[in-house]
């Protein structure tokens, strides 16, 4: 990986507060963009995280803490992952090095992390509404703060920024949005809004006038400089400013993103303003080092350096082949992501079946019942959508699929605790906001080669079907198979005494390791809803106690569903529930969490011997 050669960081070294870097002159100012831009690959590359969004934020960040006073102005990051910049200048450039670790900084923004963090993020598409709501309030509160929305293009795919954007210009609050065009979310930005901001500035019209301008100029020296300071005020007279004007916010830009100068002269004439307004600006993910440039999807995120490497497929990966495998004989399998291709394990699928393949952008609630209307005319669906994701999704997945009962098959990505994204991105929750909804089937693999027939099985299922699978490996070699799996029916893989533990998904491993141990039975329960009840009654039976274990919230989640059954039952086996607590849970490594929460062999044997 291309590295920056600056052995010390001169004028970083002495920043420590916003208002440190007020007292620097635009020199020093980019010499400490160039500082930031070498300490970020330097820290990134061991902790792992955002390089090519923050590398690309650099600039902006600066330029807007050098205008602004934050905390008392109050700095919205949409998602939040292209912070760094801002955590750096905040405070807490020395702590960079436990970014996204155990008991570290947060990879995004974080109310309780920092005075300078107005509001938290995680999720897309936020930070105007959040924006919005503190510029009302400072104007209720009759305080002069400023507020201001900082947010990607890919963002704006969102269905969310378009409800903020149509209430802010119908408010007369005191909002700066600022608009970061790259032109690329996590995977390459998809949908109208995204060609409607680039196709006046890269068609052939303004191509053809600006370099036709620019060569007559040529021939007048005089003129030639004078042109190329026009080219972005040429840029604003042709780019989306009635779209954004028409919503009822004064539109500015688009403008280097990169420039200092102009950003903060921009910045500073914009502050004296009290309306709804936006500034467009245009950068480029992964600014500076050239690998990130050319391939920004690849370095959108990158693991630690330390980390070590898998020979077994993960199961986005698994997901991946299932779904090649499966559109080579059955043209009506439908692929749809909201913005995740990459990450969904779909890149092959999308360049193999570019016409059974749909990026909605990043609009997951179009996503669940674009795949409802699919449904309706005989076609396969298949949503691939993060668990954390799905949360957004959710009326529809219960109005306009659930309650119709239409067979749109989810693959729930990211299912339980996804290490060191932390809350915002823990899938914690989808076992039991799904179990509550009718007509949902629910399954959970424990294995790749469970996850293949799990799959097979929901295609041929007439009814919605969710199949919720982790981060990480799949812990099998081979799992291609025409196989299916029986509805509701779980599997023995240990007898014994005493004991019976029931497992879901991939705690199965540890729950096998303590059957072992213990001398216990161990289910794999496969399938949340419906349950095998008649194996449940058979061993409570044979067994004085009972141990369930999940990747997912104790409350309402998979083992809650067996101590609803024993209860309606009047079965008086004690049940011991192993999950996820009341809480939010904290960032760090899978493996630390599964041992912060219990989640492991050793508490399975320290319960089963209390």
């Amino acid at each position: 990986m291309q590295t920056f050669k600056i052995l010390y960081f001169c004028v970083l070294d002495s920043i420590n507060c916003p208002q440190d870097i007020k007292q620097l002159n635009l020199e020093q100012l980019q010499s400490l963009a160039d500082e930031i831009r070498a300490f970020l690959i330097k820290n990134i590359q061991k902790t792992g995280g955002h390089l090519a969004p923050n590398l690309g934020t650099v600039e902006m960040s600066i330029a807007v803490h050098y205008v602004f006073n934050t905390p008392t102005d109050s700095l919205v990051f949409d998602v939040g992952h292209q912070a760094y910049t801002h955590k750096i200048l905040t405070g807490r450039k020395d702590k960079m090095h436990s970014l996204r670790q155990k008991n570290g900084l947060s990879g995004f923004t974080k109310r309780s992390e920092s005075e300078h963090d107005s509001f938290g993020a995680g999720h897309s598409s936020t930070s105007i509404s959040a924006a919005l709501g503190i510029a009302i309030a400072n104007g209720i509160n009759h305080n002069n703060s400023k507020s201001i929305a900082i947010i990607g293009d890919g963002a704006l795919t969102g269905g969310m920024s378009f409800e903020a954007l149509n209430h802010a210009g119908d408010s007369n609050a005191d909002l700066l949005i600022i608009l970061n065009d790259n032109d690329m979310s996590i995977s390459k930005n998809v949908g109208a809004m995204s060609k409607y901001l680039t196709k006046l500035i890269s068609g052939k019209m303004y191509s053809t006038m600006k370099n036709k301008s620019l060569g007559f100029l040529e021939k007048m020296p005089r003129m030639h400089e004078f042109a190329k300071r026009s080219e972005e005020h040429l840029k604003g007279m042709v780019l989306p400013s009635t779209l954004f004007e028409e919503l009822g916010l004064d539109y500015y830009g688009p403008i280097d993103g990169h420039d200092l100068p102009t950003l903060i002269k921009t910045l500073q004439n914009l502050k004296t303003q009290n309306k709804p307004r936006l500034l467009h600006i245009i950068t480029k993910k992964g600014r500076g080092l050239d690998s990130a440039e050319n391939d920004p999807c690849k370095f959108h995120g990158i693991a630690p350096a330390t980390d070590g490497t898998s020979t077994l497929d993960s199961y986005s990966a698994v997901f991946g082949r299932w779904l090649v495998n499966t559109a080579t004989n059955n043209k009506k399998l439908i692929a749809i992501t909201p913005a995740m291709c990459t990450g969904s394990g779909m890149g092959e699928f999308e360049q193999k079946f570019p016409e059974q393949y749909f990026d909605v952008g990043i609009a997951e609630q179009h996503a669940v019942t674009f795949a409802g209307g699919l449904a309706t005319q005989g076609l396969k669906p298949v949503v691939a959508i993060y668990s954390t994701f799905l949360q957004r999704g959710y009326d529809q997945l219960i109005h306009d699929i659930a309650l119709q009962n239409l067979n749109v098959i989810f693959a729930i990505d990211r299912a339980g605790l996804v290490g060191t994204d932390g809350a915002t991105h823990a899938g914690c929750f989808d076992l039991s906001f799904l179990r509550c909804i009718p007509n949902l089937t629910i399954m959970t693999p424990s294995n790749g080669l469970e996850m293949y027939q799990m799959l097979n099985t929901a295609l041929k299922m007439e009814s919605p079907a969710c199949i919720r699978y982790p981060r990480g490996v799949a812990n099998v070699e081979n799992y291609e198979t025409q196989g299916t799996i029986e509805i509701g029916k779980a599997k023995i893989l240990l007898k014994g005494k005493k004991t019976a533990i029931f497992a879901f998904g991939n705690r199965l491993e540890c729950a096998l390791e303590a059957g072992k141990k213990l001398g216990a039975s161990v289910i794999d329960m496969r399938f949340v809803k419906p349950l095998d009840t008649a194996l449940i009654s058979a061993l409570t039976d044979a067994h004085q106690q009972l141990i369930s274990i999940e990747d997912n919230a104790i409350s309402g989640g998979a083992g809650s569903a067996i101590g609803e059954y024993l209860h309606q039952q009047k079965i008086t086996t004690p049940l011991h529930i192993l999950g996820l607590p009341d809480d939010f849970t904290e960032q760090g490594s899978q493996e630390e969490l599964y041992q912060q929460y219990g989640l492991t062999a050793e508490a399975i044997v320290a319960i089963a011997n209390l």
